[in-house]
């Protein structure tokens, strides 16, 4: 995609550059300790804001976009599966990126680093807020202090999740290109079938299709809801190998994303919002999987001083009264590269 233009198919973002972003609903963390990676419980449906020009605020209308409905408290995870060309992904969260806490800016930096680095990174659960771990996306109203946006600028005033994309620039996508052509004649000289990507645990099918629109009239100030952060879980961020003049100096494309509740969700769009969240007991006392994921290849990007100071929504919202279950061992599914000890070789 070269058109400056993000897609929605089905309730997947394309952003150009080939890019593609899922909004994925799991379980909710208890905020202390540090867990594995939850699973992904189906996809959050994404709606264009501008399909429903009469029911949504009109500052949405200025901003465009897309929205999707979450609950209070609600944890989601982005999910990058399908991202198959490299591309520099910002994440802001509150127009603050949530991978080093500076302010949202247009241009990418390395110092600190404020992108993802797909396809390298296939997910990303919450900001980078410790040493090989992220404290979940956790959905609240703004105007409590609770999201990252008001803990670390002091105001709320976006809300939403905010998503800029970048390529390769024409030098470095050339190099990419002629290394993925020799690994491909490698690899059929082997046969050795290309290995398929995958996009962490499984999520459901997309969700129907919207219908018309309830409540035909002016458009109300809908709830703004933001990202604050929960728990925190064993997931690195990773650091960008390239040079960071390997990268366009321009994004190719962008998208503002509203969070809305439920009821609104169902006031703008005439859709039922999806059923309330999985209680993270039932799920874990059936014995269903969690995952973990590591790539022995990759450096962990280490949090800075804005992100690690975040504060749990607990805080604001109160203790956290869902009962805890830790999953058994056996629970745990290993993802990506094996993380046992290395085998040491010798003589032979």
């Amino acid at each position: 995609m070269t058109d400056g233009i993000v897609r929605v198919e089905g309730n997947t973002l394309r952003l150009p550059g080939g890019v593609t972003v899922r909004f994925v609903r799991t379980l909710r963390l208890p905020e202390s300790g540090t867990h594995p990676l939850p699973p992904g419980l189906g996809e959050f449906p994404v709606r264009r804001v501008a399909d429903f020009p009469d029911t949504v605020p009109e500052a949405w209308r200025a901003r465009g976009g897309v929205m999707l409905p979450v609950y209070l408290r609600e944890a989601m995870w982005l999910s990058f599966a399908g991202t198959a060309r490299p591309a520099a992904l910002q994440v802001g969260v509150g127009k603050v990126c949530a991978v080093s806490g500076e302010p949202w800016s247009d241009r990418l930096s390395r110092d600190p680093q404020n992108y993802l680095v797909l396809p390298r990174q296939p997910w990303l659960d919450g900001i980078n807020s410790g040493s090989g771990t992220v404290r979940q996306f956790v959905a609240v109203p703004l105007g409590l202090g609770a999201t990252v946006e008001g803990q670390v600028t002091g105001e709320e005033v976006w809300g939403g999740v905010q998503l800029r994309s970048f390529p390769l620039a024409p030098e470095a996508l050339a190099r990419w290109r002629e290394a993925e052509r020799r690994r491909a004649l490698l690899s059929a000289r082997r046969r050795v079938p290309p290995g398929a990507g995958f996009g962490g645990p499984p999520a459901s099918a997309p969700l129907p299709a919207p219908s018309a629109p309830l409540g035909a009239g002016a458009p109300r100030a809908a709830v703004a809801m933001g990202l604050g952060v929960g728990g925190s879980m064993r997931q690195e961020v990773y650091a960008d190998e390239r040079p960071v003049t390997d990268w366009a100096e321009e994004p190719a494309g962008r998208v503002f994303v509203h969070l809305v509740t439920p009821p609104e969700w169902r006031r703008i769009t005439g859709e039922a919002p999806p059923p309330s969240p999985v209680d993270r007991a039932a799920y874990t006392g059936a014995g269903l999987p969690w995952f973990d994921y590591y790539d022995q290849d990759a450096d962990d990007l280490a949090p800075t001083a804005a992100l690690e100071a975040v504060e749990p929504v607990g805080a604001w919202l109160g203790d956290d009264h869902e009962p805890w279950t830790p999953p058994e061992d056996h629970q745990v599914k290993p993802l990506g590269d094996p993380a046992g000890k290395p085998v040491e070789d010798g003589d032979w």
